[in-house]
């Protein structure tokens, strides 16, 4: 009798030291879907299915309508912040149901991106780095009974391949066969500077505040050596037209101008951006973004 006793206490030790020793990673989702309806209910859902205890987050669910490109630079703006071995779960996605492969990116930063491979893991793929890509096999990893379902993949594929995924409950070998390491990719341009100009485009904005958000970083910035407060001049085309042509000041922040004034700042993501001190720059100015807006600063 006491031997039996010690034995299922030693399996009841067994069990809790395997539990203590699963690793569970975050899931983090992203999508264009809002939050007027029960998508996003239906998505964390099925990932609590898949584990009752799996830590979920939300990046953001109002990426714009079919935004590619926004969806791709929203994971690229947040990724480095979370620890190795996050699934991101990014679901924008305009050609569902078509030939486009359902992918999972694992980065050599050791995080994971579980996306339609439409070109959203363009900027986390060229900034950290290609480990390898596997294709979503949904004949293994597919919610049950949603084989009838073919307009919701965030939920029926994404959501139950990421949660299975950061709970452990496979391993990313187990996500499906082994592609090229490389991804669908959006074409986008480099800052650059020619002589004493600095030369940029406004990838997206700040939509909240309406800041001007561009891709030239502090770093190309420096090397034209600006002072604070010194005044350069900023120039915004869309096309070929000016849109605005202002010297403003290079300040540290905000407050260092009047309310409503302009500011050229460098933002959180250590890249140049354009302000108005407590106003909507973009809707005072009537600036978008986007690869045919550009931005020139010099002295």
């Amino acid at each position: 009798m006491r031997a039996a006793l010690l034995l299922l206490i030693s399996l009841a030790l067994n069990s809790l030291c395997s539990a203590a020793e699963t690793k569970t990673a975050a899931l983090v989702f992203q999508s264009d879907f809002g939050a007027k309806d029960g998508a996003v209910a239906s998505m964390r859902g099925v990932a609590f299915g898949v584990s009752p205890t799996l830590p979920m987050f939300d990046l953001t669910h109002e990426i714009p309508a079919f935004d590619i490109w926004a969806a791709a630079y929203r994971l690229n703006q947040v990724a480095t912040y979370w620890p190795a071995g996050t699934v991101f779960v990014s679901v924008v996605d305009p050609g569902v149901g078509t030939q486009r492969k359902s992918v999972v990116l694992k980065t050599k930063s050791g995080h994971y991106f579980v996306s339609p491979d439409n070109g959203t893991l363009t900027l986390v793929a060229d900034e950290l780095g290609v480990a390898a890509v596997r294709e979503i096999d949904e004949a293994v990893n597919r919610l049950k009974n949603s084989e009838k379902s073919y307009t919701f993949h965030g939920r029926d594929v994404y959501a139950f391949t990421g949660a299975r995924l950061a709970a452990g409950v496979i391993s990313f070998a187990e996500v499906g066969r082994e592609l090229d390491p490389a991804v669908t990719r959006l074409p986008y341009g480099q800052a650059a500077r020619d002589g004493e100009v600095i030369l940029g485009n406004i990838p997206i904005l700040d939509i909240h505040y309406g800041n001007i958000w561009t891709n030239i970083p502090r770093s190309l910035l420096m090397e034209i050596q600006p002072r604070e407060l010194e005044h350069l001049l900023v120039t915004i085309t869309h096309g070929d037209e000016v849109v605005y042509a202002e010297r403003i000041p290079f300040v540290n922040t905000f407050g260092q101008v009047e309310l409503g004034q302009p500011v050229l700042y460098i933002n959180d993501l250590l890249n140049v951006a354009l302000a108005l001190n407590r106003a909507d720059f973009a809707a005072a100015h009537q600036v978008s973004s986007g690869p045919d807006w550009n931005i020139t600063l010099s002295r």
